[in-house]
């Protein structure tokens, strides 16, 4: 294979995005566990979720979420030497989803591995991508945020079978010869809080400490995303839209508030889509753009927060 040359920068060539069909609404979950949709609305914020069927699995929704972002950049699977799939809930750990995404995809013999940093994993994932890009170790790569929650969600814990959902978003990642359309990550985790969101093992349900999580990423999260938009030299004013990781939308509105970005410019993909961990930031780009609501050209702030604790923001601009 050719090896491609260093390039001053990397930028995004499109996005794409996937949900599974089932819709579970509030009144749904009401009519299982002790709760009501004036609850769950009030303290996260969601309305409704998708929820994958039992046998979907993260590479079906990965492949549909890659398939759309690929035929949106206009380039073929050749074109395409590097897969990334970042997730956390995969069944298995061997074979990873990446190797068999490309496959399906029609990408031939890729560099293809997983990489776990939870709900900042596609930040995580896209800083890499554009590493290689601009490093020459890659053309062009594709980056698929893909999940499965409910796979590890009890359905009779109302603290965290209210928040998590499913499905796939993903960016093809190519060189920019001019100005760099992604912008320096600023990324770093807080390993003394590891305990806080833990899957004990695969006998065990995912357990979150949501007060805890909620106290750091209201503190946490704002000075890191700012420090990003530094670092791109771009201002807060500036910005045409806030996308963080849709975790709980009390969350993302006080990170909002402290930056100082208004509402009208946040994302709030949490509501109908509910948590999809790495999959929330570009599944919530691929339906804003579906919307006509991102304007090529223009800046926009990304945040990932999550399990780790890991967390990662960088400002990207839209294709």
């Amino acid at each position: 294979m050719r090896i491609p040359a260093m390039v001053p920068g990397a930028r995004i060539l499109s996005f794409g995005g996937y949900q599974p069909d089932n819709v579970v609404t509030n009144d749904d979950l009401a009519a299982r566990i002790d709760t009501n949709d004036e609850w769950i609305r009030t303290r996260v914020g969601i309305e409704s979720r998708r929820v994958a069927g039992p046998s979907e699995t993260i590479e079906d929704m990965a492949v549909q979420a890659g398939g759309k972002a690929l035929a949106g950049s206009g380039l073929s699977p050749a074109d395409v030497d590097l897969v990334i799939v970042a997730t956390c809930s995969t069944e298995v750990p061997i074979p990873n989803a990446a190797a068999s995404v490309a496959h399906r995809l029609g990408i031939v013999s890729p560099g293809a591995f997983d990489l776990n940093a939870a709900c900042a994993g596609f930040c995580y994932a896209l800083e890499v991508a554009s590493a290689a890009v601009r490093g020459g170790s890659a053309r062009n790569v594709l980056v698929i945020g893909a999940e499965k929650m409910t796979a590890w969600v009890d359905w009779t814990d109302r603290s965290t079978c209210i928040i998590f959902a499913d499905g796939a978003g993903a960016a093809v990642v190519g060189p920019s010869h001019d100005e760099p359309g992604i912008g320096p990550v600023v990324w770093g985790s807080a390993g003394d809080l590891v305990e806080k969101i833990t899957i004990a093992d695969r006998t065990s349900f995912l357990h979150q400490d949501g007060q805890a999580v909620f106290r750091w990423a209201t503190t946490a999260v704002h000075p890191i995303a700012r420090e990003a938009c530094e670092r791109a030299g771009v201002k807060i004013d500036e910005l045409a839209a806030f996308v963080p990781h849709q975790a709980n939308l009390r969350i993302i509105e006080v990170i909002a508030r402290k930056l100082g970005v208004p509402r009208e410019k946040v994302a709030d993909d949490i509501v109908h889509a509910g948590n999809t961990s790495s999959a929330s930031i570009p599944l919530a780009l691929a339906r804003m753009a579906e919307r006509g609501e991102l304007v090529s050209g223009s800046q926009v702030l990304l945040a990932g927060y999550g399990a780790g604790l890991c967390y990662a923001a960088q400002v990207i601009t839209v294709p």
